[in-house]
């Protein structure tokens, strides 16, 4: 076997319908006593029945939680943690919130505790990210990772449909891109295959009945198996791509992943075969010796379940084409294939176009 490094994060993981519940005694685990409640204006109600189950416990909601957290909210929700003396932060929501709640630990360490409503997976990374002047900078500190997480599959049942399409998407990018990264291991290497395999599996039953409990469990779990696999290995081409587009140009970030997420594949295709087939078998395809099998497969999913597929769909400008494309090779980074400006661009027409995924 070739040598490996497998760093483990340590979260507390409450899993099931209901769990819910056991928020305030995981808030006594922490030995906290004044827990913040944040969440985006969309879920504040959500937030205020955290903080009604919370009780005594809540110092009170910030629902200002915004996507790609721009530095302007994460210093706002700094100060109103240390306005209410919070000792702790209670995130309900999906990546925007739980982002917003790493922002302020990573200012002060207070320690995050997570209730995931999408399938974002950031809720088991260590990797915060802010955006500054039109630019998304993201980064690595153990401080953000929450130290609970709290999946309730009956908190996803109200999730829209497309939603629930493109945040599995934007969970199974992670395990993709970590079946070839170049710090990957056989530990990361299982999560991620039974993570794109599991999400991948409930997306059917979830279109034909969005309040299927079984296929809620189901993608959550995915969720959190495909966002250990962010936390843990380099992600690579496509999530450079996507917090470019995100961060510079304001595109809603799942649905973003959904678009790039076969195009990036197919642009590593020849570079990472192995990792393709694995991919290509999690969708329940062969690949058959065709490393574009799992590219193509991708592709035709979203395809099937009525997701986007160009990025012209999303909002996307095409005079933004060129300067993504620049930005995209302004810092380096580990990818299987050499990055290439003239062949990133045109991979970025094909995907503003939505056009089929080429090598």
């Amino acid at each position: 076997m070739t040598p490996f490094t497998y760093q483990a994060y340590a979260s507390r993981v409450v899993f099931g319908p209901g769990s819910l519940q056991q928020l305030p005694a995981e808030i006594d685990r922490l030995g906290a006593k004044r827990a913040l409640v944040l969440s985006t204006p969309e879920q504040a109600d959500s937030a205020r029945g955290v903080a009604e189950l919370l009780g005594a416990r809540a110092a009170g909601i910030f629902p200002q939680a915004v996507m790609h957290v721009p530095i302007e909210t994460a210093r706002a929700a700094r100060d109103e943690a240390r306005r209410l003396g919070a000792d702790c932060a209670v995130a309900i929501g999906g990546g925007s919130t739980t982002g917003l709640g790493k922002a302020i630990a990573l200012d002060s360490a207070l320690p995050i505790l997570a209730i995931p409503t999408t399938y974002a997976g950031s809720e088991m990374t260590p990797i915060w990210g802010l955006t500054e002047d039109g630019v998304k900078k993201t980064g690595r500190d153990p401080r953000v990772l929450p130290k609970t997480v709290i999946y309730d599959p009956e908190l996803t049942l109200t999730l829209p449909l497309a939603l629930s399409v493109t945040s599995a998407f934007n969970a199974i990018a992670h395990a993709a891109e970590g079946l070839y990264a170049h710090d990957g291991n056989p530990i990361t290497a299982l999560m991620a295959e039974e993570g794109i395999r599991a999400s991948a599996a409930a997306l059917a039953p979830l279109a034909a009945d969005p309040r299927d409990l079984t296929a809620r469990s189901d993608a959550l779990y995915g969720a959190w198996l495909c966002g250990s696999v962010l936390g843990s290995v380099a992600m690579g081409l496509h999530h450079k791509l996507c917090h470019t587009l995100g961060g510079s140009f304001n595109l809603p970030h799942a649905e973003t992943h959904t678009v790039v997420l076969p195009h990036a594949l197919a642009y590593n295709a020849h570079a990472a075969s192995g990792a393709m087939a694995r991919i290509a078998r999690a969708l329940g395809r062969a690949d058959g010796g065709d490393p574009l099998s799992a590219a193509r497969a991708m592709h035709a999913l979203a395809g099937r379940l009525g997701a986007p597929t160009s990025l012209r769909a999303v909002g996307m400008p095409a005079e933004g084409l060129d300067r993504a494309a620049d930005l995209a090779v302004q810092t380096p980074y580990s990818n299987p294939r050499a990055l290439d400006r003239q062949a990133l661009r045109a991979l970025l027409q094909r995907a503003y176009d939505g056009a089929p995924p080429q090598a």
